[in-house]
């Protein structure tokens, strides 16, 4: 059977139709052309040294313990609750002290009751002594009687004091103001002196702490500045500064082999840090040029690390090893990158289909 005029002629129109389909997606796409900005990696100088992971540790950290025995009666604060200079913390069984406060009071009454009475012997034999119908001997009896109820009332009140004391130590109070770090005991445990209740730490000053190989502390001794990575107010950021003062311990750990490093934190870097948290320490001993790329560059996804290098065709994805952390100057390159390469500064956009190096290219 041969085909009809209309169907030969509807054939055509869609032939015609799909030829011209390429062509119609083919503008919109060049019209939508992505342009990413590139940079093309150079050698510069960084600093050079060595680096070590470090720990952040507040400067006053107090283990706040019992000095009275007895039940904890209750705990008044919890883990992360900020707390002021002579608040109460805990309270413990006070029964006991209380009764000491008591038995002691009534030995001050008695010893007054005493010293009045002596007061008074001493005053009339000194009447009598004066007119002569007592002797010396009398005198001198009623007199050491005398002093001996005025010791005896002084330490009466000493004890009376010590029961205070010990009465007030059943309600722990915060030494300075700071934060509860961690709490030890739970309302109904058993307190003794010594025991520990909590932790109290101060939010400043903070300080970071980390451990030398000795084998390298002579390195450490020697450099020229010593510098702390922390985060700056922008989201994944990090900057490098100075500490305020640094000391180190005069003794290696015979074990671990270490040297321990204790750098204090200024007050404006202190405030992007908690106690706990991992930094980097680098003890600056010269400078070398490296091959460095901005951070905004590097592409992270899971295991992988890898930048995005512009080519004739569009983007490529490179892996790359990285090394240091060079703060503004960028980060280290130590493999998978050369001298003459660009990379784009959006890898997110480069990644996208269609997506094209700038027509300007910053030297970096």
């Amino acid at each position: 059977m041969r085909p009809s005029v209309f169907s030969v002629r509807r054939l055509s129109a869609v032939l015609l139709a799909l030829a011209a389909a390429p062509w119609a997606w083919a503008a919109p796409a060049a019209a939508t052309a992505i342009e990413v900005p590139v940079v093309q990696v150079r050698p510069q100088p960084v600093a050079t040294g060595i680096e070590y992971d470090a720990v952040i540790q507040p400067v006053r950290q107090s283990t706040i313990a019992a000095q009275a025995a007895g039940r904890v009666v209750a705990l008044l604060v919890k883990a992360g609750d900020r707390v002021k200079a002579g608040q109460v913390l805990a309270t413990i069984d006070d029964r006991e002290t209380q009764t000491g406060v008591q038995r002691s009071q009534a030995q001050v009454a008695q010893a007054e009751a005493d010293l009045r009475n002596a007061k008074a012997q001493f005053d009339r034999t000194t009447e009598l002594r004066q007119k002569g119908f007592v002797s010396q001997a009398a005198l001198d009896s009623a007199e050491a009687q005398y002093k001996a109820a005025l010791a005896g009332r002084d330490q009466a009140a000493a004890a009376l004091r010590q029961a205070g004391l010990a009465q007030g130590y059943t309600r722990v109070t915060a030494p300075y103001e700071g934060w509860v770090l961690q709490t030890l005991a739970d309302p109904g445990d058993l307190a003794a002196p010594g025991r520990p209740l909590l932790v109290l730490y101060a939010p400043r000053p903070l300080r970071a702490v980390v451990q030398v190989p000795a084998s390298l502390d002579a390195v450490a001794r020697s450099a020229t500045r010593v510098e702390v990575q922390v985060p700056t107010a922008k989201g994944g950021a990090t900057s490098w500064i100075e500490p305020t003062s640094r000391t180190a311990l005069p003794a290696a750990d015979p074990v671990a082999q270490t040297v321990e490093w204790r750098l204090d934190l200024p007050d404006a870097a202190a405030s992007a840090v908690v106690p706990g948290q991992q930094v980097r320490v680098r003890f600056v001993g010269g400078s070398a040029e490296r091959l460095v790329i901005p951070a905004q560059a590097v592409l992270r996804r899971g295991e992988l690390t890898g930048v995005y290098t512009a080519t004739e065709q569009g983007f490529m994805l490179k892996a790359v090893r990285l090394g240091a952390d060079h703060g503004a100057a960028g980060i280290e390159v130590l493999a998978g990158l050369g001298r003459d390469d660009r990379v784009a500064l959006d890898p997110v956009r480069a990644g996208l289909a269609g997506a094209r190096p700038a027509a300007a290219a910053a030297a970096r």
